[in-house]
């Protein structure tokens, strides 16, 4: 007879090789047999490993060792084990059971319970559950009224604490989540983090900087938050950044984004022309991606197409889309730059790299940009201008020759998004002064003279006729009512206000860019010949003149512009009364 090979060589097995069981639900876990009663790591003081290794006792008196997937095989569970049979437990068979995080957690909380082991163990769970299902309520939420961010901050000195969200660049807090009780909000935050991938830390720690990512699929959608946890004075400040692919739909045109028809005539030709790179500048939240998938996917099908993002947001219907996960830190250089030299040899014509903020890809942009590639990215930037300085700096290192050369640099984009009034119930002027008083930008209550000086002022500086401005009208109507966040009322959504830089149409930006010359970049950029603020071609007009014009046409309230770009005293500052 044929002996096996363990018959063969009859040496006992390493601990590596022994036999382990994955338990995936709270269930599967009630059913082992012999069935486990109790934690042991408080007896064998070893509760420095709480939330990764745990050591237990099971009904028949043998012990076995709890454990995540990434310690399974980790010196530190062979040390355990060897420590088990040197206390004279006998090791269970298997002795070995792999645990999800979320179960780990159970077991460390009933390390110290009063209650029967089994009975705190199911109430462990059940809590659990319960502020899963909690937070995913929160997320929910979100989505449903088009949160891009999500905060939740934790003010540890106070019994209750509250749930921030920023919808249509607004900061708000309803009336549901203004105050949550700050122990459950911080238990909230700590179920949620063992599901976070890519996390510096294998639980939340409130005292500090976290970061990773969370994927769920909510109501059959995937979702994924951009976890970033800071350690305030008060305690921790979690912003959850929202992105939901919409791989199965397309994005707005370039008009109904709110792009003018001469800026719109600008982003045409820097798509049709060969080489060079198109850059949107914005902050977070500013609609750079949008803008850049409605670009893209209007590239004629004969040119080869190809996406690298983190991740996919929006369908470009003729693209090769490609979603490239990078950490929050600077260890996954080697994958990023492996992924680049495979496209590089993949013979496209056009290639989006969805943003460029570190050194890899500052080397990717000057590999790329002078090679005949049509490139299109997105920086963070607070105008046109800045783009450059941007890709300049020393934590990107793009060389500052080679954008100054030309061809290189196709053509920068600075956007931003505002409020757009409700058409159906925005005010005049004239029922505005009805009302004999008015809430200024500053949240300052004003006469109806004061109010009548600031309109005057509009008037006569900036040559805006005030009987075509709109105002907000904070009671809404059913058109724009939104009841859990009152602030929203009488506005329908955002419009883009942007600006833009054509290097081979700007000699003297060109120039001015290789000599550093800031200042002077800076008069050339506000004395660009343009038509008035009333007339809709923007050539050499900047965002805020952008935005003054979309003011003058009843688009956009004028406080929303003041919020943005400052106060009208300071913009028409230097202007000439009209004559």
């Amino acid at each position: 007879m044929k002996l096996t090979f363990n018959e063969r060589t009859p040496v006992i097995r390493p601990w590596t090789v022994r036999a382990h069981r994955v338990i995936r639900c709270p269930d599967e876990l009630l059913t082992i047999r012999p069935a486990f009663r109790r934690s042991l790591s408080k007896e064998l003081d070893v509760a420095a490993l709480s939330g990764r290794i745990c050591p237990v006792l099971f009904q028949d008196g043998s012990a076995g060792i709890f454990v995540l997937p990434d310690y399974c095989h980790d010196d530190q569970t062979l040390a355990l084990l060897e420590l088990l049979q040197a206390k004279g437990f006998r090791l269970n068979e298997p002795c070995l059971f792999v645990l999800p995080p979320t179960l780990m957690i159970a077991i460390d909380r009933i390390a110290t319970a009063s209650l029967p082991d089994v009975v705190s163990f199911r109430s462990s769970v059940s809590q659990q559950s319960a502020l899963s299902a909690a937070f995913n309520d929160l997320i929910v939420w979100g989505l449903a009224h088009g949160a891009s961010d999500i905060h939740l901050n934790v003010q540890r000195a106070k019994q209750q604490s509250a749930v921030y969200f920023t919808i249509d660049g607004r900061y708000v807090s309803p009336d549901r989540y203004k105050q949550i009780p700050t122990a459950t909000l911080l238990e909230m935050l700590s179920v949620a983090w063992m599901n976070v991938q890519g996390g510096n830390g294998a639980v939340f720690d409130p005292v500090i900087e976290q970061q990773g990512r969370l994927i769920l699929n909510i109501n059959e959608r995937q979702v994924m938050l951009r976890w970033a946890s800071l350690a305030t004075d008060a305690g921790p400040s979690v912003c959850l950044r929202v992105l939901v692919s919409e791989q199965d739909q397309l994005t707005p045109d370039l008009h109904t984004l709110g792009y003018l028809h001469s800026q719109v005539a600008a982003l045409h030709r820097a798509r049709a022309q060969e080489g060079g790179a198109v850059i949107l500048a914005g902050v977070v939240g500013s609609g750079k991606s949008t803008t850049i998938a409605t670009l893209m996917r209007e590239i004629p099908s004969d040119r080869k197409v190809i996406t690298l993002e983190d991740p996919a947001e929006y369908l470009i219907p003729n693209a090769l889309q490609n979603t490239i996960c990078r950490t929050l830190d600077e260890k996954d250089d080697a994958s990023f730059d492996t992924k680049l030299k495979t496209i590089k040899r993949s013979a496209m014509n056009d290639l989006l790299i969805g943003e460029i903020r570190d050194a890899a890809g500052g080397r990717a942009f000057m590999d790329l940009a002078g090679c005949g590639v049509n490139l299109y990215t997105t920086v963070h930037a607070g105008s046109a201008l800045l783009i450059v300085d941007r890709l300049a700096s020393s934590f990107i290192g793009v060389a500052r020759d080679l954008l100054s050369t030309p061809g290189i640099l196709k053509l920068l984009v600075y956007q931003c998004l505002l409020a757009r009034l409700c058409l159906h119930c925005s005010l005049d002027a004239s029922q505005i002064i009805e009302t004999g008083q008015w809430i200024c930008v500053n949240g300052v209550v004003r006469d109806r003279t004061w109010f009548k000086r600031w309109l005057d002022m509009i008037q006569t500086y900036l040559d805006v006729s005030t009987e075509g401005l709109r105002f907000r009208n904070e009671t809404g109507c059913k058109k724009c009512l939104s009841a859990p966040i009152s602030t929203l009322n009488g506005t329908h959504g955002r419009t883009v206000v942007a600006e833009m830089i054509e290097p081979l149409a700007e000699p003297l930006f060109l120039d001015g860019l290789k000599r550093h010359d800031g200042l002077g970049l800076y008069e050339w950029f506000h004395a660009r010949h343009r038509t008035g603020y009333s007339d809709s071609d923007m050539n050499g007009k900047t965002a805020m003149q952008c935005a003054i014009y979309k003011m003058s046409q009843g688009l956009i309230d004028p406080r929303q512009v003041e919020s943005k770009f400052g106060s009208f005293e300071l913009i028409t500052k230097g202007n000439r009364p009209r004559v």
